[in-house]
Formats: C-alpha cells, structure tokens, sequence
C-alpha cells in the first residue's frame, strides 16, 4: 500500500515568525515539542529524533529560512516522501499559520493527522498560545 500525501493548516495567532521558526528548525525548539529529545550532526543536515527508547534519523533537504522547511525520514524508502512546516502570515489579520505537510497509509491517515493535531496543541501551549 502506498502512502498518501496530506495536509493540515493551524492558525498560530499571535505567535512571532521567528519564534515558529525557531520551534520547526532548532534543536531546542523541535525538542519542546515534536520529540523528547532532538541532537544534530556535526554538518547540521542530519537531526536524530528520540521518543522515549525510539529514535528516528531525518535530513533537511529544503529550506527557506524563516518560511518553509522540509524533512526526509532516512529509513524511508520512497525518495518521494517527507513531512515539511511551511510558515504564512495572513493578510488581513496578520496572524501566522503553520501548514504541515506529511504522508501516511491511508488506513493511518486519521491516526497520523490526530498525532499532528496533539503536537501543535503542545507547541501553542509551549509558545503561549
């Protein structure tokens, strides 16, 4: 079964651009709330992620500081595949938002949009939101 791609848009609302960005590219930022605990490599392309005994290896292969940035799973097979944070400022109000980017099997569609939904909560909780 192949994997499907979707998307999901938060309004981040107050939250500053530099402080989401912070939060989807650094190191302290993405261990506050997408991993336990997050190293990088010494070429600081290549980020390790841990969840408790579970670790995961991924690399950016995109980035537009302070807008967009795209990550692919080392172990994932697909070179198609990744999972990418894109920051937008709306016009009218002027708050940000955060579009994810991601793939799942289908029958885990809801499951991986639910855990998305559950980590942003804790990045908003984590930003004051």
């Amino acid at each position: 079964m192949s994997k499907e791609k979707f998307h999901i848009e938060f309004l981040m609302g107050n939250a500053t651009q530099s402080s989401l960005w912070r939060m989807i590219s650094q190191i302290d930022g993405l261990s506050e709330w997408f991993a336990d605990e997050v190293t990088m490599d010494e070429s600081e392309t290549i980020y390790k992620f841990m969840w408790g005994k579970t670790d995961n290896e991924a690399r950016i292969i995109h980035k537009k500081p302070q807008s967009s940035i795209r990550y692919k799973w080392l172990d994932e097979e697909n070179e198609e595949l990744y999972f990418e944070f894109l920051l937008r400022k709306l016009d009218l109000s002027g708050a940000m938002t955060l579009e994810i980017t991601d793939f799942a099997e289908p029958d885990e569609k809801g499951d991986a949009i639910a855990l998305w939904e559950f980590q942003v909560d804790e990045m908003k909780r984590r930003l004051g939101i």
